[in-house]
């Protein structure tokens, strides 16, 4: 999911965390677009995608 990300966001700072314990988040310039840690669950296919173009 992050390369797709990068590749679909060549303009924008996104960053994904993997880390022990299934968290998974992704921010944008900083923000918080998504988190597993939250919402229990990973994201369904195209949602990082919508919400990020949502904050644009």
């Amino acid at each position: 999911m992050a390369d797709e990300l990068k590749k679909r966001l060549t303009e924008a700072n996104v960053e994904t965390v993997e880390g022990s314990g299934g968290v998974f988040e992704v921010t944008l310039n900083g923000s918080l677009i998504f988190s597993k840690k939250d919402t229990d669950r990973f994201p369904n296919e195209g949602e990082v995608l919508k919400s990020i173009k949502e904050t644009d």
